[in-house]
């Protein structure tokens, strides 16, 4: 496995993957786990060369987020990596990725109004610039990304989508732990106590779930529903139902959607989500 730490390095290794050579792209932030794997196998299935960045992109980070506390367990990653199976992981420094006088950034407008966009302005600019930039250096024909992260990943289908880019982005089940707790790297600021009580997000997805499929399409009582499962001691920053289409809240569920949601923990901000295929629906 390679580990490249330059973007030359990664232009030449580009340059030299054989013609007729498929590239598969799991962009992370590092701090690896089963969710993160998961991925990487799937593009281990189907491409010839995968490659993993790991990157802390400091662009989609607001001034009072995480971004000094994020776990950096560099190593860590790096073996998990080479047992998956990666061909080379693109570690870059900040200040090699972005020149000081960094100006451009890519904006998805509309996708962005709601959910995280509202509660994380700039988030998805900083997600948007990333992922684009990257996917212009890797030069990958698919790209895989977790729905645990739904609206990051519609917002970067969209970014595709408009500007042409020759790549499929493929979506792929959440991964949870045994209590249901949706796999992530901020997983690891929790206490034992706070893990425990977290699994209470996706057994309200759930029972939200089972009431829509026994018939209750009325989002309001869907969302009541998810909000009397999760335990009183959080903060929640939404609960929302939103149409997959423009991912704007909707009244009744009568067309594939999102129930969503952002819940804190102490100072730990989690998400989760079921996806609704109308009429069926997913976890």
């Amino acid at each position: 496995m390679k580990i490249l730490r330059t973007v030359s390095e990664l232009r030449e290794w580009r340059r030299a993957v054989p013609p007729g050579q498929t590239v598969g792209f799991v962009p992370t932030m590092g701090a690896l786990h089963a969710g993160h794997l998961k991925l990487v196998e799937e593009g281990r299935r189907g491409s010839d060369q995968v490659v993993v960045s790991i990157f802390v992109n400091p662009l989609q980070f607001g001034p009072k987020e995480d971004l000094a506390r994020y776990p950096r367990p560099f190593e860590r990653d790096c073996e998990l990596c080479a047992r998956a199976g990666v061909d080379v992981v693109f570690a870059p420094e900040v200040s090699g990725f972005y020149s000081p006088d960094h100006a451009t950034y890519c904006d998805v407008e509309g996708l962005d109004k709601h959910l995280c966009g509202a509660s994380r302005p700039g988030h998805f600019r900083g997600v948007c610039t990333v992922v684009l930039k990257l996917f212009n250096l890797v030069q990958p024909h698919q790209a895989w990304f977790g729905k645990k992260d739904i609206q990051q990943a519609l917002i970067l289908k969209k970014m595709v989508s408009d500007l042409s880019l020759d790549l499929e982005i493929v979506l792929v089940d959440t991964v949870r732990e045994p209590s249901g707790l949706a796999m992530s790297s901020r997983n690891a600021y929790l206490s034992e106590d706070e893990r425990a009580r977290a699994a209470s997000l996706y057994r309200g997805l759930s029972k939200a779930l089972g009431i829509y499929q026994s018939g209750e399409h009325n989002a309001e009582t869907l969302k009541s529903v998810i909000r009397n499962e999760i335990e009183q001691q959080t903060r929640i920053d939404y609960i929302e139902i939103v149409s997959q289409s423009r991912l704007e809240p909707i009244a009744v569920v009568d067309q594939p959607a999102v129930m969503a949601l952002a819940v804190y923990y102490g100072n730990t901000r989690l998400i989760d989500n079921a996806i609704i295929s109308f009429p069926r629906a997913s976890a």
